[in-house]
């Protein structure tokens, strides 16, 4: 079976084989609990894993499958945050402090979540506003800081079951929390990776694609303030459970590559929020959780607008540069992300951002 949970990219070799009710056996994600058949790779909620004939002949054991076997491992990576890590340089220009980079960057280095919120409003409403007249130039930190108390664990360590308790959907809120306060950074990470990046016709990025990235923020910020109120509610703080910070890699392998940046984090990772949001309201409706669903509903509304803003300036950049968009995609997404991109697809919702079929039906595993 696929190592790679479809619903949001598990590891499932993390996780736990148990006996359905039928009596077949069942392997168990351990990031959301969804179990996969292992004689067909089915689940009960719908999705579906690629699986693949196994024979053991004379002491052997043989997969039938396309790929081709690759003799040396997977490079691995780290994506551990420095707690006590320094700050990033910051210019001693007089205006350095006038500059949207040098607040991308101030931001980045604010380890208190509330705080990141609380400066990411502040920056949008002075930008929004005329108030920061240059984009400016810094240099981001490696990796964003976070609390000290904060305990990060491997992301298949993670417990977050299926929402059908209140332990279980508070696990989830947390999950979620952690995952928007994640998204605050990549934003600002792309407005100072990217603040001076040059097409190839030698122009600079127009000032609206700063605009836009800035509102990803100041929504991702949003997104993460409801969380923690909807927490608190609940009688839970963030950062009372574990924490991963896997979702940091996609910035760090994409951290020269501005195409693949949109790609992979606005037109894969994001879209694939799209793809699993039907399922993750349906489980706060089923328990009755309407306040939760509302905050379900908010943030599927805005992460349209972000796989709409990915694509946009993924057009705009290969319109600029004579690329043609679609094979582009279809080149970057295979360098950058692990696997094949597996449905369901939420056709509606990616239809609603700009994105047909053409750009990620070709990148599913063929059958």
């Amino acid at each position: 079976m696929d190592s790679s949970c479809p619903h949001e990219g598990g590891p499932l070799e993390q996780g736990d084989i148990e006996e359905l009710c039928d009596g077949r056996l069942a392997l168990t994600c351990p990031w959301h609990y969804f179990e996969f058949c292992l004689d067909d790779g089915s689940s009960s909620t719908g999705l579906q894993n690629q699986v693949y004939e196994v024979k053991v002949h004379e002491g052997k054991i043989y997969i039938q499958t396309q790929n081709a076997l690759s003799l040396t491992p997977w490079k691995e990576t780290s994506c551990t945050v420095p707690v006590n890590s320094a700050p990033a340089a910051i210019s001693e220009d007089s205006d350095a402090e006038s500059s949207l980079s040098y607040w991308a960057c101030k931001i980045l280095n604010t380890s208190d979540p509330q705080e990141k919120v609380k400066l990411t409003q502040h920056v949008q409403t002075l930008w929004e506003s005329g108030r920061i007249p240059d984009i400016g130039q810094m240099e981001p930190p490696a990796q964003p800081k976070r609390k000290e108390n904060l305990i990060i664990v491997q992301p298949g360590r993670i417990k977050r079951g299926k929402g059908g308790t209140l332990t279980s959907r508070i696990a989830l809120l947390h999950s979620m929390a952690n995952i928007e306060q994640w998204a605050i950074d990549l934003s600002w990470d792309i407005v100072a990776r990217f603040a001076h990046f040059k097409l190839r016709t030698g122009e600079t990025l127009p000032r609206d694609f700063f605009s836009d990235f800035v509102k990803v923020a100041g929504d991702e910020a949003k997104h993460y303030s409801l969380l923690e109120k909807r927490l608190s509610e609940l009688d839970r703080n963030f950062g009372a459970l574990p924490v991963h910070n896997g979702l940091w890699q996609s910035a760090a392998d994409t951290a020269h590559d501005l195409l693949g940046r949109l790609a992979i984090v606005h037109m894969v990772h994001e879209a694939r929020g799209l793809d699993v949001h039907p399922q993750t309201m349906q489980r706060f409706s089923t328990q009755g959780d309407e306040s939760s669903v509302r905050i379900m509903e908010v943030i599927y509304s805005d992460e349209i607008t972000h796989v709409a803003a990915g694509l946009k300036w993924f057009t705009y950049i290969c319109a600029k540069e004579q690329r043609d968009c679609l094979s582009t995609f279809h080149e970057l997404v295979p360098l950058y992300f692990k696997g094949y991109l597996k449905p369901p697809f939420n056709t509606e919702g990616r239809r609603s951002a700009g994105m047909s079929e053409e750009w990620y039906l070709p990148l599913v595993k063929p059958s």
